[in-house]
């Protein structure tokens, strides 16, 4: 019995004195990977990202963004697919991710790659610019009596963006002409220059413009109005744009904003891109990005997270086949 105590003594005092096995972390740069152009909500939200983690030393590797828009977005997702097992990748989603492989049929399911967290909602707001008209029934009134249909801006083809513009066709009876363009910051310039008569991008992607008096926000597709209650323009805050439904237009729409890594990636991996990010919901950036972007915040992974994304899926693949845009 002596023995055995001395035994197990020894065997104590070596793994007492053993290092600790130090959990995964990357040993190289961290790609942000963008599923669109530059200037729009994921890049922006990319870089606030990057900045957050940056500042507060979060990691001690760097952050890069790379914007790979290509292809309306595919380009993005097949560069995660084939990125299977590298950990040093993380791609800022959307409902691109349930929308593209359907209207596009593009080899991809969200299935391929590792959940990590969603980390906001983002909304959608219906703009005009500030010399058309100064509400949802007036603008309904201006597309129904316009001899050709109005020109209504977005980001890709057969998106969000798209498929809130058919939504509101069918609600309406109004005719609208969809104009994709490879960014909302680029939707916003097209409205503020008159070459299209509206759109429907997210707050961050038309904040400058309508800060600087040079749109207008009609209305919010959501169920309750943007809970943000500081004043950004001169006269308005974002809790001061009605709900559609409060309008007379009763079209709904919420988009997730959610980090994925590639297919593959070990436990230990994952864990360290949950705890990384749940850390960057935590900063001063985030927070002011997701009043200043009028974002609703939200936190979920693991099992609560993949529930949602199976009911977003479903959700996402309704609207898309009302709309008609399901690739046959």
């Amino acid at each position: 019995m002596r023995n055995i105590i001395r035994a197990t003594a020894a065997v104590a005092t070596v793994l007492a004195s053993a290092p600790a096995i130090a959990a995964w972390e990357p040993t190289k740069p961290v790609e942000i990977v963008v599923a669109a152009g530059a200037g729009g909500a994921s890049d922006q939200m990319a870089r606030m990202m990057q900045a957050a983690i940056q500042k507060n030393n979060l990691m001690k590797q760097p952050v890069v963004v790379s914007l790979k828009g290509g292809a309306s977005g595919a380009e993005a997702l097949m560069y995660m697919k084939s990125g299977e097992g590298d950990a040093n990748k993380v791609l800022i989603a959307y409902s691109l991710i349930y929308m593209l492989p359907l209207s596009a049929k593009i080899p991809f399911n969200w299935r391929d790659l590792s959940p990590v967290a969603v980390v906001a909602m983002d909304q959608f707001v219906l703009w005009d610019n500030a010399a058309g008209p100064k509400t949802v029934k007036e603008f309904v009134a201006a597309a129904k009596a316009a001899p050709s249909p109005f020109k209504m801006g977005g980001t890709g083809s057969k998106r969000e963006d798209h498929v809130l513009t058919v939504f509101m066709e069918q609600r309406t009876g109004a005719k609208f002409s969809y104009l994709p363009y490879k960014s909302g910051g680029e939707a916003a310039t097209q409205l503020v220059g008159k070459h299209t008569e509206a759109n429907v991008n997210n707050p961050s992607e038309n904040l400058e413009v309508w800060r600087a008096g040079q749109v207008r926000a009609l209305c919010v597709f959501d169920k309750e109005r943007i809970s943000y209650k500081t004043k950004v323009t001169d006269t308005q805050s974002w809790n001061d744009i009605p709900t559609c439904k409060e309008e007379g237009l009763d079209v709904q729409y919420l988009m997730l904003r959610a980090m994925f890594l590639p297919g593959k990636v070990t436990a230990e991996q994952t864990a360290f891109y949950v705890d990384l990010f749940q850390k960057v919901t935590q900063t001063t950036e985030y927070k002011e990005y997701m009043e200043k972007q009028a974002l609703k915040p939200i936190f979920l992974t693991g099992k609560d997270m993949l529930k949602f994304l199976e009911e977003d899926d479903k959700l996402n693949a309704s609207l898309m086949n009302q709309a008609g845009f399901v690739a046959k």
